[in-house]
């Protein structure tokens, strides 16, 4: 096993928070022009954002009474195939929002990544989103020069998604590491869930969805990462049990602090 570190981001949430500006609005032009007859709200998708894939929430919508509405088949594999146009539509779609620019890199994202690569770490992202969809959001986040230096573990690569461990289990293998090894920023309960259940330390950066999210075991939970001027945003603590105490903002060594750590049991 390796003994150099690795920082692994989630994507959605974490690098950009694209669910409400990117994905939402993705998916609902996608049914537009597929002529389904479903606008999600965002009080919808906030509790769809829970289901980890894109395909597995558009499959929420397959009710018999849906299937009936719209003419759809009801063999499984027709529906699966049926369902897979309509996500790869909307991917070219979300991925034209995030070109476009209008959902912007979360704070102290790209300064972590490149004190991390500077220090020598590894880098990932490990994501239930399309490869396409992540690489998109990897690209803006951290520019194009470092995002090639990051691992990408994305979609359908793991038979189960988070908040099963799956996707992070693979991360660790393939980057040749010891959970030990490892931090994971996550932004929601389930990645959260996930990254535990594969024994690796865990911050949170809550976004738009997951502020009110039970956060319990994360080894430190705020609002950002931060940025120092003239881009401040400044770090608010959440939760902090190991006593980090990572403001005005989070540095990489706060990060380094969690290597080791695993679930924090019974704290939040």
């Amino acid at each position: 096993m390796s003994a150099v570190p690795a920082l692994i981001f989630d994507c959605d949430g974490v690098l950009a928070d694209t669910e409400r500006d990117g994905h939402l609005p993705a998916f609902n032009e996608t049914f537009a022009e597929f002529g389904l007859p479903v606008r999600w709200s965002d009080a919808e998708y906030a509790q769809l954002v829970k289901v980890g894939g894109g395909k597995e929430r558009m499959k929420t919508l397959l009710t018999p009474e849906f299937l009936a509405g719209t003419g759809l088949p009801d063999d499984p594999a027709a529906l699966d195939a049926e369902v897979a146009k309509w996500h790869r539509r909307k991917t070219e779609i979300y991925t034209g929002i995030i070109a476009s620019g209008a959902v912007p890199p979360r704070p102290g994202v790209r300064r972590i990544a490149e004190e991390a690569a500077d220090a020598g770490w590894a880098l990932a992202v490990a994501s239930t989103s399309a490869e396409r969809s992540v690489r998109s959001v990897l690209d803006v986040a951290v520019g194009h020069a470092l995002a090639p230096r990051f691992a990408v573990f994305a979609g359908d690569v793991v038979a189960h998604k988070k908040p099963a461990p799956d996707i992070y289990e693979l991360t660790v293998a393939r980057l040749g590491l010891d959970g030990a090894d490892a931090v994971v920023v996550e932004d929601s309960r389930n990645g959260m869930l996930a990254a535990l259940a594969a024994g690796l330390g865990c911050a949170v950066t809550t976004s738009a969805y997951t502020a009110e999210e039970d956060f319990t075991g994360a080894s430190l939970v705020v609002s950002s990462l931060g940025d120092p001027p003239p881009d401040e945003t400044l770090t608010e603590v959440v939760a902090d049990p190991l006593g980090l105490r990572p403001e005005p903002y989070v540095r990489l060594a706060d990060l380094a602090g969690l290597l080791g750590k695993g679930a924090v049991r019974g704290r939040s």
